[in-house]
């Protein structure tokens, strides 16, 4: 008997083993015989025992390692069994699974990552093209713009500015060379539209529209040679202004609800008659530059009722690029966006015919809208979007830490209070963290990848950080940030923080139902490969493929149970690090969570089914889990990509603490939740067997990465680089970086003066007489007592807010908008 308990110990452990490894079946197969001869050579058991023993083993591994058996026993039965719990999927929803590519995200998803595939990635460099094109245009173009005017006096860019973006072909930059376009990298894409945003969310937004989800890309990716050869010249020139319509008063997020339609017929155009084409009827709103846009993309649901194109009636989702001088487009007034007056507006049209080859692709491309959208979209989600949200805490991080420094209160800069120092640090980490995540992003979209889910996370969870760190930001600033005028250069972001947030799929949607809700199928390495299997028309073929992935799927879910429980146990330390040092325990609790999450996924998965679509709260934390894991990837690949800079170790430390935490939190509230509370018990101890395990930032660590952005140097530069910084004395942000310098250079006679204060060695109600007493007593010198004064001036000019008369806030006669 105790040899036969021997032999199931040691079958036990090697069964772990073999599970943590994730090993074939083959395999364990193979280990099992082994042991097993080995136990028999050693300690041979009773005949009885081996031969139960032994006809165990072959009632196990013989249906499992004989296909034809294994699909007779169990395969037939659960791909039934599948088929019936599969939930319905619309057209959308399908075509956006089927959309783009998956990177990172599935390696995350593997519950065992391969950090050779995230570390071999390239770090991101600007060519020496793009880098002149940022420190020529676009710094000529950021000098250009006084957002102030623009938002206040104009509501709009003013004429020259229009000309220099068209001049200088700002719109073209995605625009292959062959057709007049810069084709820039999504960089450098980016990083100019990351520095435009700095100076002016206006401008950034007209920038940035043109060479996202609208008529350029889609025209590279699906027109016809004709189209190409004919718009993206123009386009490239600025003779044609774009915009893309999608969005309806009916249908925003559902685009599968919209009413805007077409009827494929036959009509008459440019002089003939007979022509094939499309009656459309339509009404979009919210479209970015369609009041002056020459250009229409158009999204309708097209039918033929006739069958002019083939059997089928409704032909789905169709885009189509119309002039907007054609008879019959109505072009709407403009839409007022929170106080960000970027050209945007409605437009409408009632049985316009237009030509079928005015389908972008052609009649080919007829039903493939949808398809082409979402494969589309990461070019919003993933450059344009993020960039906006990266200009905006790199510019918070620099002004706010550099306020805080030169703002005193009771003599002491605010910065130095521990409350302040709690934003701060929220504002450097946050920062931190979305350069890291938007510089890994666009290294991945620069290598060819379209990664739907990972586009997704950075979108919501960079334009979520910059909410936290501006409305920080102005919690530090106070009244300053209220008072609107020339020198407040937080106000305007404040306004615009709604914007970012509610376009390219509302950031509600996108954490409760895209994140999770596509990645769980998209990115499991066999869960889209089940569905299809079920899906197909081929029954046999069908099985034959199911068979495979649910088996393969089986030992994914056994081996990240085994992990899980190992890694909990150890408290990750079994968890490869593919580097040392500082970041190596980072990777190991990465490698850890890694693992729960993917065993999460599955348990819910299994036991909720398609209800889980519907449990959105339920999803979106699952979704928290992976994106959390997705942004210390990010932080882990920018420390290294910059060298491991010594004096960035706090920022990198208060990233990773944030992102465990974060990650923590989510899964407790997924399993406080969870349905069955005997199963959320068990995970919760399989996960966390010493209860919680990670903690926010402590005071400590606020305290030091609050210290970068109080004082310049090497670590707020690399944190705030890109931004734009005027130079001119008149600028708020100039005249913020002169008194910080100034503020400094003096602290020291301050800290005299106000120690002579207190043991009364000089007299004076006010700083400014404290100077002239202790000059005139010898405690300073004559050049202390200037540098005093000129630090008290410098920073007078930063603490002085905007004040106007009556009738200088008064609307403005005309706002000559851009005709």
């Amino acid at each position: 008997m105790s040899t036969l308990l021997l032999c199931l110990f040691l079958c036990g452990v090697l069964g772990m083993t073999l599970a943590f490894m994730r090993t074939p079946l083959w395999a364990w197969a193979l280990s099992f015989a082994a042991l097993s001869a080995l136990l028999s050579y050693f300690a041979p058991w009773p005949l009885a025992q081996g031969i139960v023993l032994g006809f165990g083993y072959l009632l196990i591994f013989v249906p499992l390692l004989c296909i034809p058996l294994r699909r007779r026993i169990f395969s037939t039965h659960l791909f039934k069994l599948y088929k019936g719990i599969l939930p319905p999927m619309s057209d959308t929803e399908r075509e956006a699974l089927e959309a783009g590519s998956v990177w990172w995200d599935a390696e995350l998803f593997s519950g065992k990552p391969d950090w050779k595939k995230l570390l071999s990635l390239p770090a991101p460099k600007l060519s020496a093209e793009e880098q002149a094109f940022l420190d020529g245009p676009v710094e000529e173009l950021c000098r250009m713009m006084d957002d102030w005017h623009i938002t206040q006096e104009r509501y709009d860019l003013p004429p020259q500015v229009w000309e220099f973006i068209k001049r200088e072909r700002f719109w073209a930059m995605i625009i292959p060379k062959q057709y007049g376009g810069l084709q820039f990298s999504a960089l450098a894409h980016s990083a100019v539209v990351m520095k435009l945003s700095t100076r002016s969310s206006t401008g950034a937004v007209t920038v940035m529209v043109p060479n996202s989800l609208g008529p350029g890309i889609l025209l590279l990716q699906y027109g016809t040679e004709a189209q190409k050869n004919h718009y993206l010249p123009r386009l490239a020139r600025g003779e044609e202004i774009p915009c893309f319509a999608l969005t309806a008063p009916e249908a925003g997020s559902d685009a599968g609800g919209m009413q805007d339609h077409g009827i494929v017929c036959r009509g008459d155009y440019a002089g003939q008659n007979n022509v094939l084409g499309i009656r459309l009827t339509w009404n979009k709103r919210y479209i970015t530059l369609g009041p002056v846009a020459t250009l229409l993309g158009l999204a309708f649901k097209l039918y033929d009722p006739e069958h002019l194109l083939g059997g089928e009636e409704d032909l789905g989702i169709t885009l189509a690029l119309i002039p907007t001088q054609h008879p019959g487009v109505e072009i709407g007034r403009r839409h007022f966006a929170v106080n960000i007056p970027f050209q945007n507006g409605p437009n409408s049209g009632r049985d316009v015919f237009i030509p079928m080859d005015w389908v972008i692709g052609g009649a080919a491309r007829v039903g493939q809208g949808w398809r082409m959208l979402m494969e589309c979209l990461s070019d919003g989600r993933g450059i344009s979007l993020p960039a906006l949200s990266a200009g905006a805490v790199k510019m918070a991080s620099r002004t706010t830490g550099a306020y805080a420094r030169i703002r005193q209160q009771f003599n002491v800069p605010i910065g130095e209070f521990e409350g302040v120092q709690e934003a701060l640090a929220r504002i450097g980490g946050l920062t931190y963290l979305a350069e890291s995540a938007r510089l890994l992003t666009l290294g991945a979209l620069d290598q060819g990848e379209k990664p739907s889910v990972i586009t997704a996370i950075i979108k919501y969870h960079l334009t979520e950080a910059m909410r936290q760190v501006v409305n920080d930001a102005m919690d530090v600033h106070g009244g300053k940030g209220i008072m609107l005028g020339p020198r407040n250069y937080l106000a305007r972001v404040y306004q615009a923080l709604p914007v970012s947030i509610t376009v390219e799929g509302a950031n509600i949607l996108t954490r409760n139902m895209i994140i999770f809700g596509q990645g769980a199928v998209r990115c499991h390495p066999y869960v889209l490969e089940e569905m299809q299997a079920v899906a197909a028309t081929d029954a046999d073929a069908g099985l034959r493929r199911f068979d495979r992935a649910i088996f393969a799927h089986m030992g994914f879910a056994i081996s990240n149970v085994v992990r899980t429980l190992i890694l909990g146990l150890t408290a990750g330390r079994l968890s490869r690090a593919p580097e040392g040092g500082l970041v190596a325990g980072y990777y190991r609790q990465l490698g850890r969570m890694s693992a729960a999450f993917s065993m999460l996924a599955d348990v819910a998965m299994l036991i909720l089914g398609g209800a889980l679509k519907r449990r959105e709260r339920l999803s979106a934390r699952l979704g928290d889990v992976l994106s959390f894991q997705y942004l210390l990837s990010a932080v882990l690949k920018h420390h290294r990509d910059q060298g491991y800079p010594a004096e960035d170790q706090a920022l990198v430390e208060w990233s990773a603490a944030y992102c465990l935490y974060r990650m923590q939190e989510a899964i407790y509230e997924f399993l406080d939740n969870f349905p069955l509370r005997a199963v959320a018990h068990l995970l919760r101890v399989l996960i966390f067997p010493y209860a919680r395990a990670y903690k926010k930032p402590d005071d400590a660590l606020d305290a030091k990465v609050a210290s970068f952005l109080l004082s310049p140097g090497p670590a707020r530069d690399r944190l705030t680089a890109g931004i734009y910084l005027p130079v001119a004395p008149a600028e708020a942000v100039a005249a913020l970086d002169d008194a910080l310098l100034k503020v400094i250079a003096a602290r020291e006679i301050q800290t005299k003066l106000l120690r002579a204060l207190r043991k009364q060695e000089i007299a004076g109600r006010t700083l400014a007489q404290a100077i002239a007493a202790a000059q005139a007593g010898g405690l300073i010198t004559a050049q202390e007592a200037a540098t005093m004064e000129t630090a008290m001036a410098a920073a007078k000019i930063v603490i002085d807010v905007d004040d106007f008369d009556a009738d200088e806030l008064a609307p403005p006669p005309s706002r000559g908008a851009m005709k």
